[in-house]
């Protein structure tokens, strides 16, 4: 009886182990089955895209598309070519020094020659982002220079999965076919370094006159910088901060590297640089590199290189040219006043659209003093865009109106006094704050249109705390289109006395507010997008918000163009004076005259901005704003009112 139950359990383990080795041997078959099956789906798929891969004499022979042209409101005026005219130069790798090489390796791929074309990691994050994007703009990519070169060369815009897959295929035939040093030159003949000019040979000579074998450490960093954004870091533009921001950031990097020495990051950083003067064909520069910011942010680099788009914008180049002759003209005159620079912004209140913004003066002269950094110590910096520069500058009393508004928002009105005496305002600052009027004179009870329109600091100053409140004024001017006031506990009452810094830019929008009767209407620059074959992008329009009672907007405008309440401060006839029309303006003028303001607005027509100062924020000669800019102001108001049709 036992020795038969111990055969039957014999016999159940062998059946068991039979059974358990016949479940692993179906395994082994299915398992090789799928993997024979995914064997060949992949070597399909690795055959079929392999075989579009150039011959490595075709790599220098691909055909770019068309540019991206931006053309004024007519489509008649191209302002500017973006990508137009490539700039070729092959260079190969043993022309190419030592040091550049490293400053591309080092920021576009530290490991290029111990992988095998692609950063797993890399491709894996791609695959799982864009597999959760629904917006095929925001889709991502790998980033080694194998993949970067077939992805830029060899493959179409489309953002898709398929397409990555088709890039890892290429890529790793791409590997197969050509030897690292092959790779990297290509690469670095092909790669974008500006809005027209391909590959490090030509970049060198663009930039800085000179062939890539001549460059220094410091010039090289600046082209391995270029590399992620050309356009948006381009030294003729206004991010050339950036630009030397991102060079500085590559020498560190090459030092953690191990590839430079402490000392030459140190000198390379300190390396003055002389950049090329470019003879780009441009019209109204400052405004079409404004565009061309906004076309990368909203199309991106790529994008733009490769689609051939027609760009309309709002500039009236009619406006635009007397602007610029105006700016340059007197801007020049104003030199013997120690102002060394003006810009100018034009819009129209009702739309919004920017008819004519010039930056500097003259956006082809030479910066100076000579040997100055721009951003940092140049009286003049020509390429700088004043109108848009993120800093902004302090606008004097021309804050004063947002003020005024919102106390008249309140419920206050024009005919409300105030006493214009001595004052101490208390502590600000770690100081008491006992400002004076500008001429140093008490006029004791004044009304509120008296104040603004005499443009009074020490009853401005009581507008504020008593009857508009500080953070609500502050709030104001944000709702009208204030971008930099990002931070209202850093202010105290001197911001009514413009001690906050603003961009010319949004304070001319925002005074379109009192044009309009209290709608907000945002600065437009793009009216239309047209790829190369004719369909619409992008067609833009603004919507106006009402942020500000309408009665409250004319009381102000009645105030700036009350002629008789200015007169005791700026005589009967000044150039804020129009007697046919109605204009509207307010000037300013910053502590130790170092900028001077004059901003104003017809109703519904036109507002207009003017800036005059020093781009490194030294004082002018004691001249306040009326008499630097207003000049400039006057002249343009004139002529595009009398070209403008209500």
């Amino acid at each position: 009886m036992v020795r038969g139950m111990a055969k039957t359990r014999h016999v159940k383990r062998v059946l068991s182990r039979n059974s358990a080795l016949t479940r692993t041997r179906k395994l082994l078959h299915v398992g090789f089955f799928l993997f024979l099956v995914l064997f060949i789906a992949a070597s399909s798929l690795f055959l079929y895209y392999a075989k579009d891969l150039p011959r490595p004499e075709r790599l220098n022979e691909i055909a770019f598309a068309q540019p991206t042209r931006i053309y004024d409101r007519t489509g008649e005026v191209l302002l500017y070519e973006l990508f137009g005219e490539e700039k070729r130069e092959f260079t190969p790798l043993s022309q190419i020094p030592q040091h550049l090489k490293e400053a591309v390796l080092t920021t576009e791929d530290r490991y290029f020659y111990s992988h095998f074309g692609l950063d797993w990691r890399g491709v894996g994050r791609s695959l799982l982002k864009n597999l959760r994007l629904r917006d095929p703009a925001q889709f991502v990519g790998g980033s080694t220079i194998s993949q970067q070169l077939v992805r830029s060369i060899l493959l179409s815009r489309e953002k898709t999965v398929p397409r990555k897959i088709k890039e890892v295929i290429l890529t790793l035939e791409l590997e197969r076919r050509y030897s690292k040093d092959e790779i990297l030159e290509f690469y670095l003949n092909q790669i974008p370094l500006g809005s027209t000019v391909y590959g490090v040979g030509a970049a060198s000579r663009f930039y800085f006159g000179k062939s890539a074998a001549e460059l220094s450490l410091a010039e090289s960093a600046v082209i391995a910088a270029l590399i992620q954004a050309p356009s948006r870091y381009s030294p003729y533009g206004s991010h050339k901060e950036d630009l030397l921001a991102r060079k500085n950031y590559v020498l560190g990097s090459m030092e953690l590297l191990d590839y430079i020495t402490k000392e030459q990051a140190r000198d390379a950083k300190n390396q003055e640089l002389a950049f090329r003067d470019p003879g780009l064909s441009i019209q109204a520069p400052h405004f079409a590199l404004y565009v061309v910011d906004q076309l990368l942010e909203t199309y991106g680099e790529e994008f733009l290189r490769e689609s051939g788009l027609k760009v309309y914008t709002t500039l009236d180049w009619k406006l635009q040219e007397k602007a610029e002759e105006i700016v340059r003209a007197v801007g020049e005159r104003n030199i013997a006043y120690d102002a060394n620079n003006a810009a100018l912004v034009a819009l129209d209140p009702a739309t919004g659209e920017i008819l004519a913004m010039v930056g500097s003066k003259n956006w082809f002269g030479e910066s100076y003093p000579k040997g100055c950094a721009s951003g940092q110590n140049c009286l003049f910096d020509p390429k700088l865009n004043v109108a848009t520069y993120r800093i902004g500058r302090q606008p004097g009393s021309a804050f004063k109106p947002f003020a005024y508004v919102t106390a008249f928002s309140k419920g206050h009105n024009d005919m409300a006094t105030v006493v214009d005496e001595e004052t101490n305002f208390g502590i600000w600052g770690d100081k008491e704050y006992i400002p004076a009027n500008y001429d140093n004179k008490f006029r004791g009870t004044v009304t509120l249109r008296q104040s603004l329109a005499q443009s009074l600091n020490i009853p401005s100053i009581k507008v504020l705390l008593n009857l508009a409140g500080l953070q609500e004024s502050i709030a104001t001017a944000h709702d009208m289109g204030i971008t930099t006031l990002q931070d209202p506990s850093k202010y105290g009452p001197s911001i009514v006395l413009g001690g906050g810094e603003v961009k010319l830019l949004d304070i001319t929008s925002a005074y379109g507010v009192f044009a309009t009767g209290g709608k907000r209407i945002p600065p437009l620059s793009i009216m239309r997008v047209v790829d190369e074959n004719g369909a619409t992008l992008q067609e833009n329009s603004n919507t106006s918000i009402a942020v500000l009672p309408k009665e409250a907007t004319d009381i102000i405008t009645s105030i700036l163009s009350d002629n008789e309440a200015r007169t005791p401060i700026f005589g009967a006839n000044s150039l804020l004076y129009f007697p046919d029309k109605q204009v509207a303006v307010k000037t300013g003028t910053t502590q130790d005259f170092r900028d001077g303001w004059v901003v104003g607005y017809s109703p519904n027509i036109l507002v207009t901005g003017v800036w005059v100062g020093n781009n490194d924020n030294s004082p002018m000669n004691k001249e306040p704003g009326i008499v630097v800019a207003g000049p400039i102001w006057r002249a343009f108001m004139d002529y595009a009112l009398s070209t403008i049709t209500p």
